[in-house]
């Protein structure tokens, strides 16, 4: 049995847990059965929104003033009742967004390692000393915290992505306002639910659920917020970028991904076809770093052909707490991946595997589709370029490693990247050429360690600030630097 506590979950405010101002709530199903309401969610509005900000704005000074070390007794503290609850909160992302029970129950440790390792770091906080270049002078740097920052983060990974904006943001003495988004927001309550009885300062923490048009747009623009820090589709990061930047706010966009694995002809293709796999079917698809595109040398490409369909059609789909690829997170994301299969045949690539709906008694109403692999792509055809998020391969032949790179690169983002090949000197030619900002050697495009740097290029990032390790603490801290004469 999955998990089921139907709820009426309230937002976090100034330490306490209120109902939005409108009445309003909205249901979060199942989407392995999408009758059954796992937790009803407010509805809120902007004037819930700024309510929040200015409760973190009032706790700011607080928060600030609290010496790092004892802000880190608070986050490991956070990261301990995270990990009591592991079970209970593996259970709850499978039902709201629709991971396996493994692919649930890794993100929740992950967030956990995140809350320990910000604790961690926050006894090496405050700034630099410097040498002055006369006697009599102590030059030195002072960190301090940006001050009020709005968190919007996204349904794909609803417990890591909160973790690792929250935690070094308070980590860093900022006080915090985050949306996580509306399809799956339990996660990110259980976060502040697990802060607030850390014994974090009122105010220092809070969250609004409701709409991007109104809760999101208002923690972008409202003017006692400092910086924005936003994960989601290149679409709505664009508008959100325009939005914070008119101000002048500090602002950070990691956004979507179209992938490349490389697989060159002095690769293995069985380990070839079980890289991509992983990284393309993965998740059910659902990630910005999911590998969308295998770019695949012609010497090798039947028989990777041959093995990626093999390994497409071997994966048993089902319920996450049971199967080994779960459904998409909602009609309208299951829909939107159908039509990019109905464009991809149009446009002429040939379906190899999947590109149906599953039907029988265990799929029932789940927004299931097919692991689905299109052979003789394009490079100008819209699955060779567009983000489908869903579990939807393209496999593009090419004949040397400089027409793998220029394909390779010939799309508008460049968030992760990846080379299947024995060749050293062309491996070390990719990670130059490479325009990606997560580049994998004899690896899957997907997953990345939490203490380093994550972000993308070009339209898959605002290429401002980075994410996770110490790169994700320069983006909330701001240095002051100081003469100090004697």
């Amino acid at each position: 049995m999955g998990y089921r506590m139907v709820d009426t979950r309230q937002n976090y405010v100034g330490g306490e847990w209120v109902a939005a101002s409108t009445g309003d709530t909205v249901d979060v199903t199942d989407p392995a059965n999408p009758s059954d309401v796992v937790n009803t969610y407010q509805q809120s509005s902007a004037a819930d929104a700024a309510d929040a900000v200015d409760a973190a704005a009032a706790a700011a000074d607080e928060w600030e003033a609290t010496p790092a070390p004892q802000r880190g007794d608070v986050l490991r503290r956070a990261g301990d009742i995270l990990a009591d609850r592991k079970e209970e909160l593996t259970e709850l992302l499978t039902a709201e967004e629709g991971k396996t029970h493994a692919e649930a129950g890794g993100e929740v440790q992950r967030a956990i390692d995140i809350f320990h390792y910000y604790a961690g770091k926050t006894r090496d906080m405050g700034g630099d000393v410097k040498s002055a270049s006369g006697t009599g002078t102590n030059l030195y740097t002072v960190d301090e915290p940006v001050g009020v920052v709005s968190l919007i983060t996204p349904w794909n990974y609803p417990i890591a992505i909160p973790a690792w904006k929250m935690a070094p943001a308070l980590a860093a003495g900022n006080a915090v306002v985050i949306k996580p988004a509306s399809v799956a927001p339990g996660p990110a309550h259980a976060i502040v639910e697990a802060l607030d009885e850390a014994g974090i300062a009122d105010g220092a923490v809070n969250l609004v659920t409701g709409p991007g048009s109104e809760v999101g747009t208002e923690l972008a623009t409202h003017d006692r917020v400092d910086a924005v820090s936003f994960t989601g589709s290149s679409q709505v990061g664009n508008t959100v970028y325009e939005q914070a930047t008119d101000d002048q706010k500090r602002v950070q966009m990691e956004m979507g991904g179209k992938n490349p694995t490389l697989v060159m002809d002095s690769a293995d293709v069985a380990d070839a076809a079980d890289i991509v796999a992983g990284g393309a079917f993965g998740v059910t698809g659902q990630a910005c770093t999911a590998t969308s595109r295998a770019i695949v040398h012609e010497d090798v490409y039947d028989d990777f052909v041959d093995a990626i369909v093999e390994r497409a059609e071997s994966i048993e789909i089902g319920p996450g707490n049971e199967y080994e690829m779960g459904p998409q997170v909602s009609e309208s994301e299951l829909e939107g991946t159908l039509e990019y299969i109905d464009i991809a045949a149009d446009e002429g690539a040939e379906l190899a595997a999947g590109g149906s709906q599953p039907t029988g008694d265990r799929f029932g109403d789940g927004y299931y589709v097919e692991p689905t692999v299109f052979t003789d792509v394009d490079r100008d055809m819209r699955i060779a370029q567009e983000e489908v998020f869903g579990p939807v391969l393209a496999v593009i032949s090419v004949s040397s490693y400089e027409e793998a790179l220029e394909v390779c690169n010939d799309v508008e983002y460049g968030l992760a990247a990846s080379i299947v090949s024995n060749d050293h000197s062309e491996i070390n030619r990719f990670t130059r050429d490479v325009e990606a900002g997560v580049v994998k050697i004899n690896e899957a495009t997907t997953g990345l360690e939490l203490h380093v740097p994550f972000g993308g290029f070009k339209n898959s990032s605002s290429e401002t600030w980075r994410e996770q390790g110490d790169a994700g603490l320069d983006f909330y801290t701001i240095s002051k630097t100081v003469y100090e004469n004697y």
